[in-house]
C-alpha cells in the first residue's frame, strides 16, 4: 500500500508530463509540505519518507538514500581525502569535516551553551558538555559498572581494568595509561615547573602539589587524625603522624 508521500509523487509526475526537471512550477511534498523547484529533488526528499534506500556499497552492502552519500561513503573503503586544509595541509573525506577542521584555525565556536553560555566549535563537544550540567553518564563500564559521561572517559577507563599502558617515556622506558600521567612524568625529567605560587613564588612541576603547597599560606588542616584529633595540611602528613605517633604507641 502507497504512503501519502509515494500517492503525492505519483501525482506530481503525472502532472508534470514524465518528470521534467526544468518545469517552472514548484513541487511540494505530501507528507510534509516541503516545497521543491525541480522533480528530482522531491523525489530524493520522498525517499527519507518511505526509508527507500537504492544506492547500495558494492564493499560492505550498505544502502543509501542518494547517489552522493553512496559516493561520500565509498571514500570510506577507498582512503581518498580530496578536501585539503589551505592552513595546515590536513586532508579530509568529506567537506563538512573540514568545515569543522578550519574553526580550529579561525576560533570561532558557533554552538553556546545556554546554560553558562561557554562556546563550542562543534555540536558534537557542546552535546557532550551539556552532560556536565545534566550529570547524564550514558556509557557503562561492563567490568565494574561505573558509569561516564563520554565515550573516552570509558575508553581511559577501561584500562585501568585491562593494564594497558599505551604511553612510554623515552628517557626511562616507563609507560603509562593516559597521555596527561606521562607529560607529568616527562617534568621530572626536564626539570619543567610550571605552576608558581602568588604568595612566594615558588614553583611546583604538577597543579597538585601547588594546590597541597597552598595550603601552607592559608593554614587550610583538611586532614584529621582519628586518634588524636591533630589536623595536616597533606594526606601524607597524616599519614607519616600516624606512622610515627600512634603505631609505636601500640604493642
Amino acid at each position: 500500500m502507497a504512503t501519502r508521500a509515494e500517492s503525492h509523487l505519483k501525482q506530481e509526475e503525472g502532472e508534470s508530463g514524465g518528470g521534467k526537471q526544468d518545469s517552472p512550477r514548484t513541487h511540494k511534498c505530501g507528507e510534509c509540505g516541503k516545497a521543491f523547484r525541480f522533480l528530482s529533488q522531491l523525489k530524493r526528499h520522498v525517499r527519507f519518507h518511505t526509508g527507500e534506500k537504492p544506492y547500495k556499497c558494492e564493499e560492505c552492502g550498505k544502502h543509501f538514500s542518494t547517489l552522493t552519500d553512496l559516493k561520500r561513503h565509498i571514500q570510506t573503503h577507498t582512503g581518498e581525502k580530496t578536501y585539503k586544509c589551505e592552513e595546515c595541509n590536513m586532508q579530509f573525506v568529506q567537506l563538512v569535516n573540514l568545515k569543522t577542521h578550519i574553526r580550529t584555525h579561525t576560533g570561532e565556536k558557533p554552538y553556546r551553551c545556554e546554560e553558562c553560555s561557554k562556546q563550542f566549535s562543534t555540536m558534537g563537544i557542546l552535546k557532550r558538555h551539556m552532560r556536565t550540567h545534566t550529570e547524564e553518564k550514558p556509557y557503562q563500564c561492563e567490568e565494574c559498572s561505573r558509569w561516564f559521561g563520554t565515550l573516552n572517559h570509558l575508553r581511559l577507563h577501561i584500562r585501568t581494568h585491562t593494564g594497558e599502558k599505551p604511553y612510554r617515556c623515552e628517557a626511562c622506558s616507563r609507560q603509562f595509561s593516559l597521555m596527561g600521567n606521562l607529560k607529568k612524568h616527562m617534568r621530572t625529567h626536564t626539570g619543567e615547573k610550571p605552576y608558581r605560587c602568588k604568595e612566594c613564588s615558588r614553583r611546583f612541576s604538577q597543579l597538585g602539589h601547588l594546590k597541597e603547597h597552598m595550603k601552607t599560606h592559608t593554614g587550610e588542616k583538611p586532614y584529621r587524625c582519628e586518634e588524636c584529633s591533630s589536623q595536616f595540611t597533606t594526606s601524607s602528613n597524616l599519614k607519616r603522624h600516624v606512622g610515627r605517633t600512634h603505631r609505636a604507641e601500640k604493642p
